[in-house]
């Protein structure tokens, strides 16, 4: 998926001469063939993120469009107040990219994981928020993101889980996407890298649906309602904060309808307090195979 995000960033610079790349000391390797087409609108802005950000919302307000990248731990985390008030106060069209968010960084410890960002973000006006699982659903999700000239943040987790879709979605933005069908009467939607358990989870189950969340903000709720009304009951999984993503923004519409039941897996209100590899920290945190595998059996057979 990595290599797909520094394709997509060289052509869309080759299209739209507007659009600069803004980084923060961070992704070298990353943007060589961007440097290499661009190296005019390859702007490093140091260790100075806060900074970074203003850059960005007066070059937006120039008539470029800005495109700030940086570890998830620092965009967003570290410049919530610029991303508030430099940005989506005035709705310019700057593009945040916040690299390695969830626990990835498993080894640097929590100050460089990244599990409240959406938590952080949902309550901002005028900001878009895209957690894509694939590179099919990056090169969507970045599409999107182009065409609608919004504030907008896109999360990338674990890049390497492989291919969720066959092709590029064709889904209207906001909408789940189904990449599992079946007739069991619970379901799984997921988010970013956890996408990829989901999918390994339902095959293993036999007939279980599962859904894809690409774009938190905006969401489809009554598409999201109508695939939850016939389950008994939803499980997200997500590599994040139960507390305000997208098990939070489940509940939220599901308990407003009244229906079914959910069971938000994701990271319960704690901190990586141990390093490891980042098997390792999925499984500390309940995310692991294993552990979903034994957190949804035991779920299942309580409803039974």
């Amino acid at each position: 998926m990595r290599a797909t995000f520094s394709r997509l960033l060289a052509q869309a610079a080759q299209d739209d001469e507007r659009l600069l790349l803004l980084t923060g000391d961070h992704g070298y390797a990353l943007f060589d063939e961007f440097r290499q087409v661009c190296p005019d609108r390859f702007i490093n802005c140091g260790v100075a993120e806060q900074n970074m950000v203003g850059v960005a919302a007066g070059l937006a307000k120039a008539g470029f469009r800005p495109i700030v990248y940086g570890l998830a731990a620092f965009i967003p985390m570290r410049v919530l107040e610029q991303i508030k008030m430099d940005v989506c106060y005035e709705s310019l069209p700057v593009i945040f990219i916040g690299d390695g968010a969830g626990v990835v960084y498993s080894t640097l410890g929590a100050s460089h994981q990244c599990t409240e960002d959406v938590a952080a973000l949902r309550a901002m006006p005028n900001l878009d928020i895209y957690s894509p699982a694939d590179r099919f659903e990056l090169g969507y999700t970045f599409q999107h993101m182009r065409a609608t000239a919004r504030p907008s943040y896109l999360r990338f987790g674990k890049a390497d889980c492989g291919d969720i879709h066959p092709n590029a979605p064709t889904a209207p933005m906001g909408d789940l996407i189904q990449v599992r069908s079946g007739s069991a009467d619970y379901g799984f939607i997921a988010t970013g890298a956890m996408v990829s358990k989901a999918v390994r989870l339902a095959d293993e189950l036999g007939g279980v649906p599962v859904w894809s969340a690409p774009c938190l903000a905006p969401c489809n709720t009554r598409q999201l309602l109508d695939h939850c009304r016939p389950l008994s009951r939803v499980f997200t999984l997500e590599e994040h904060a139960v507390q305000g993503g997208l098990g939070s923004l489940v509940a939220e519409v599901l308990s407003e309808a009244g229906v079914s039941r959910l069971t938000r897996l994701g990271i319960n209100g704690r901190f990586s307090e141990l390093c490891g590899s980042y098997d390792y920290l999925l499984s500390y945190h309940g995310l692991g195979l294993a552990e979903l595998r034994r957190s949804i059996a035991d779920t299942v057979s309580s409803d039974r």
